[in-house]
């Protein structure tokens, strides 16, 4: 992998981790694109070691505190009606799923997983489910003639059950295409939760998968065409962009729908079903050499 090679795709991972349309998608896709190797899944879970970076420090003030109580919590029974203690086994609880599957799955995600045609039919089927949830959850905002306006849950009232159910959906993640926010930020929308309550949960979620996920995978960098130089430098470009998109996501997400999003989505899913089918790309372009 060359020097710019590494300073695009850690542009697009700073760039896409943390909207819902599936970094490892757009890693993939812009290698197959550009007739690059495609990086592989140990490049992708390393460079996302940046892009959570920027969730720590964006978030620094929720998870010292998240943390702290938790710890507090361990020997302190008064502690554990906290939110704050709560919130911490919930994220635990959440990373479950993702943990178990990414281990079990593994060989599955470094080579079948990674064909266009299944990244295509992803990016629209999740596209769709993500604009379903976007719509329910506007319904409820704004009511209508005949519905009243109907108020949507916050991270206060998250249980044992729904921090369950946003761990499988993101560890339907690990299927490039489907995208960590975009499956968690569904769910949460789907189960009733307001979007800023879904987005913050889906980041603070994403934490210890992705580190786990980024450390595992550092044995690996060096192998193949990609070597440390350029992977660290992924990850530091990927670390500075990611800081500056959830700043502006967050904002984002308060006033405007995920619809941008479901239209892209489904989008670059059709024109992908449509190079492949012409033959202008294989669905395994770049693979053989990676």
């Amino acid at each position: 992998m060359s020097w710019f090679e590494s300073l695009i795709l850690g542009l697009v991972q700073g760039l896409t981790e943390f909207l819902p349309i599936s970094s490892s998608a757009h890693l993939r896709l812009t290698a197959a694109f550009a007739g690059w190797h495609d990086p592989g899944a140990a490049f992708t879970a390393i460079t996302q070691i940046g892009t959570e970076t920027a969730v720590l420090i964006y978030f620094r003030k929720d998870i010292a505190r998240i943390v702290s109580a938790w710890f507090r919590s361990l020997t302190d029974k008064a502690m554990r009606s906290d939110h704050d203690a709560q919130m911490g086994w919930l994220v635990i609880i959440g990373s479950i799923p993702i943990g178990v599957l990414g281990v079990t799955l593994k060989d599955q995600i470094e080579g079948p997983f990674r064909d266009l045609r299944l990244i295509a039919t992803t990016l629209i089927v999740m596209g769709i489910v993500l604009g379903i949830a976007d719509r329910l959850a506007a319904r409820d905002e704004t009511g209508g003639r005949h519905r009243a306006v109907k108020q949507r849950k916050t991270l206060q009232e998250l249980g044992v059950k729904d921090g369950l159910i946003y761990g499988i959906c993101q560890a339907m993640a690990l299927i490039p295409g489907v995208s960590r926010s975009g499956a968690t930020i569904s769910g949460g929308l789907l189960m009733g939760y307001t979007r800023e309550a879904a987005a913050r949960y889906s980041f603070l979620l994403a934490i210890p998968a992705v580190l786990a996920s980024g450390l595992f995978e550092l044995k690996d960098a060096g192998e193949g065409h990609v070597s440390w130089g350029p992977t660290i430098f992924a990850t530091i470009i990927a670390f500075v962009v990611g800081y500056a998109v959830i700043a502006w996501f967050m904002k984002f997400i308060t006033t405007k729908s995920f619809m941008p999003f479901v239209y892209y989505r489904v989008a670059l899913g059709i024109l992908l079903f449509v190079l492949v089918g012409m033959g202008v790309l294989s669905p395994h372009a770049g693979e053989s050499a990676g």
